[in-house]
């Protein structure tokens, strides 16, 4: 177990072994997830908005619509968009 004080801007330092358990580095995303009371923190080496520009497309899209179909997919791998 890893103990740390939250510093008076609401930051801590994650410990460098857990880093190095996690594989992070600088500049790396993590998010916090609630599960049964307990918080969990989880590496987020691709986020959505880093695939931005990634693919190309013809004119404006709906990026509602795009996050909509991204989710129901998640939820659903068995879909392929046809």
């Amino acid at each position: 177990m890893w103990l740390r004080k939250i510093s008076s801007r609401g930051r801590v330092t994650i410990p460098k072994e857990v880093r190095e358990k996690l594989g992070l580095r600088p500049g790396d995303r993590v998010e916090f997830i609630k599960k049964e009371g307990v918080l969990l923190l989880q590496p987020v080496k691709r986020d959505f908005l880093s695939l931005m520009g990634s693919v190309e497309v013809d004119g404006r899209q709906d990026f509602a619509e795009v996050r909509k179909e991204t989710i129901r997919r998640k939820v659903d791998p068995t879909i392929n968009g046809e």
